[in-house]
């Protein structure tokens, strides 16, 4: 399924599928082993006309510390507004929600999120806010670009870089501050195939390299899924399913499967 038949999939109405159960993962036992864990949460806009528009209903989910899992589902599913709760840009009205902290938000432009003249600098921008000695800032910086291949990039201006290598630089930004979850907004949608790839495996480098990191990349990307250790879909507002990632995917084509026989039948 591609980006746009995975948008569709939310304009028809789809007969009923069983919904199968979801698979924790290997490390859910422990709550000390949960990066990400939030229990009937609900999240709600008023309307001009001073209505409540329910955004999230009653979403539950966990999601496991060291891991890169994704988060599909089509256009007004409430991914990003999920993502922008975990992130605490935005407060639910209802519910249990824990996550690791420090965390870091990196956007979808990554001109929203760079700001700095070269590399180096932009980098070392959010540790200005810690007491860290200029040996301990290199240090950082460096760790952090090796971590998503942009080490030899250190003094190149941000401006002549692709977008795939900019959003490699934001996320180096939030490895820098040492965070503990990154949360990432369809990082890959205004990129080429090369530069999409280069950003995925370099949050999967990452996360090799640190047990202590998890990853929560919202996408509309299935192909995306054969990098993730785990998933979650989400339809109009609500956590349909959330495991393993081929059990997501087998779901998800199901859905694509049910949606064409609709619309020819």
């Amino acid at each position: 399924m591609n980006q746009s038949s995975l948008a569709a999939v939310s304009t028809f109405k789809l007969p009923v599928l069983p919904i199968p159960h979801s698979h924790p993962s290997r490390n859910c036992g422990n709550i000390d082993n949960l990066a990400i864990e939030c229990h009937n949460m609900c999240y709600s806009i008023t309307t001009k006309q001073g209505r409540l528009k329910p955004i999230l209903k009653d979403c539950s989910l966990s999601i496991p510390s060291g891991q890169l899992w994704m988060l599909l589902g089509p256009n007004g599913s409430g991914k990003s507004t999920l993502l922008k709760i975990f992130a605490g840009l935005l407060n639910p009205n209802e519910g249990f929600l824990r996550v690791k902290k420090p965390r870091s938000f990196v956007f979808q432009n990554p001109d929203h999120q760079v700001v700095m003249p070269t590399v180096k600098d932009d980098v070392a921008f959010g540790l200005s806010k810690f007491n860290l000695t200029y040996d301990e800032i290199r240090s950082r910086v460096a760790r952090a670009l090796d971590a998503v291949g942009m080490y030899d990039y250190l003094q190149r201006p941000v401006q002549t870089l692709s977008g795939g290598q900019k959003q490699r630089v934001a996320i180096a930004g939030a490895l820098a501050e040492a965070c503990k979850v990154l949360l990432l907004d369809e990082l890959t949608t205004f990129l080429d195939e090369a530069d999409q790839v280069g950003v995925i495996k370099a949050v999967k480098n990452t996360l090799a390299s640190s047990e202590e990191i998890t990853a929560l990349w919202v996408t509309h990307r299935l192909e995306e899924l054969e990098y993730a250790d785990g998933a979650v879909y989400m339809e109009e507002g609500k956590v349909i399913m959330h495991g393993d990632a081929s059990s997501i995917m087998d779901f998800i084509e199901a859905r694509q499967a049910a949606y064409i026989k609709q619309i020819y039948s």
